[in-house]
């Protein structure tokens, strides 16, 4: 047996240090009132006019900063990642990077061509063709018609929608519409990719195909920002990555060191909220099943509730019953979401999948489910779970039971799940 120990092959940023987006003291305010919004419009655009407009800091009644004082540069084939919260700035600053609204202060400087895929397919225009739709787009984006005839079959064979692409866009389902767009926008091969959260559509095959082509992109030296609420996904594209949150550039760097302090702070957060321990009210007699969950928590290896859990430790799911008649084939199913990013279902466990059925008696039980290494990566956890008896009858279900996980110190918080392991020399 042959250990091998060497890394595994990554991406190799071109040697090129050519800055292609410079953004430098980036600040964007917004009205939340439409009418006062207006009057300030008209009033700016007679400043202007008038040549007495200048750069102001100061906020106006009703408005806010959608962002404040942004500040980045991105390199040749370098990607960048935008992550924080809702209404955190983040496409707003994708607009004012694509030429969409103009910044209040501060400056965008773009070096060579720019496609934004800020929203896939919501330039098309529905009575055209997909084939027209793709002319068109692809046109805007400063190519040829000789250029696009020279590309068309690989967009097609990338978007894989047949012969609806001769058919008008208004018939095309939102997941067709979004494969066309993301491959009408690659295919110009520009310089810059923004990228917001357009990943997140179509199905798994068509998201690999989109990974492995800015993969290929990244190799001819081609630079993208990419917007998710998936850390998995930034920390698997990006190499650095910019945490904006009330339009505030909270940090800037390498793209785990980002990540973690993101998560840190949604995590501190979420766990001042009563996360990790679900207290029911007891059914009226009539409603009840036989069977009612009174409280739903962890515990540690020592037998201690627990609000939050250690990734890789032993950890029981512990559900706190009151049992009114003797039940049999007992089964408990549990499905666990990730409350960030995609709300992916990462886990799925049905104790009938073990051949385990459990006969329980009248009066107070636990039931617990062992894990002797908790798996999940820290983050943020909504777990679903429903006991039935034979399979079919429902004695009763946990619609939401949200939970935190923490990391232990062996493991690297950008690890999605806890890998049990042990580490070998075999001499030959």
């Amino acid at each position: 047996m042959t250990i091998n120990l060497s890394e595994p092959e990554i991406y190799q940023k071109p040697q090129s240090d050519d800055v292609v987006l410079s953004v430098k003291g980036i600040s964007k305010k917004f009205c939340r009132d439409l009418k006062r919004s207006l009057l300030y419009g008209v009033q700016d655009i007679a400043s202007e006019l008038a040549g007495r407009r200048g750069k102001t800091e100061t906020l106006r009644q009703k408005e806010f900063w959608a962002l404040n004082n942004v500040s980045f540069e991105l390199r040749r084939g370098d990607a960048l990642g935008l992550i924080g919260p809702n209404g955190s700035g983040k496409t707003t600053l994708l607009r004012i990077i694509s030429g969409l609204i103009r910044p209040d202060t501060g400056s965008c400087e773009v070096k060579g061509r720019l496609a934004p895929l800020i929203a896939l397919g919501a330039g098309f225009i529905p009575i055209l063709t997909g084939r027209e739709n793709v002319y068109t787009n692809m046109s805007i984006l400063g190519l040829s018609k000789h250029e696009i005839d020279q590309r068309f079959q690989d967009v097609l064979d990338f978007a894989d929608i047949g012969d609806a692409i001769d058919t008008p866009v208004q018939s095309y389902s939102s997941g067709m519409a979004a494969r066309l767009g993301f491959a009408s926008a690659i295919h110009t091969e520009p310089d810059i990719l923004l990228i917001d959260e357009v990943l997140a559509v179509g199905d798994a095959k068509f998201k690999a195909k989109c990974y492995r082509k800015l993969h290929e992109l990244r190799n001819k030296g081609i630079s993208f920002i990419m917007v998710s609420h998936s850390s998995h996904a930034i920390s698997t594209v990006c190499e650095s990555a910019v945490y904006l949150l009330k339009g505030k550039q909270i940090l800037s760097g390498d793209t785990l060191s980002v990540l973690n302090k993101y998560e840190e702070d949604a995590f501190m957060s979420a766990s001042q909220k009563d996360l990790g321990f679900l207290h029911i009210p007891e059914k009226p007699e009539v409603e009840s099943g036989g069977l009612d969950v009174v409280a739903v928590f962890f515990k540690d290896k020592n037998g201690e509730i627990i609000d939050i859990p250690v990734s890789g430790e032993l950890t029981y799911l512990v559900l706190d019953c009151k049992i009114t008649k003797q039940l049999h084939d007992v089964s408990l199913t549990i499905g666990v979401r990730e409350l960030a990013g995609e709300s992916r279902r990462i886990l799925y466990i049905n104790s009938s999948d073990d051949d385990l059925y459990l006969d329980i008696s009248p009066g107070r039980c636990e039931i617990q489910v062992q894990m002797p290494y908790f798996g999940l990566g820290m983050g943020l956890y909504d777990a679903r779970i429903a006991i039935r008896m034979e399979k079919l009858f429902l004695l009763d279900k946990i619609e939401s039971f949200k939970f935190a996980v923490k990391n232990a110190k062996n493991q690297s918080d950008s690890m999605m799940f806890y890998q049990p392991r042990t580490w070998n020399i075999i001499n030959k």
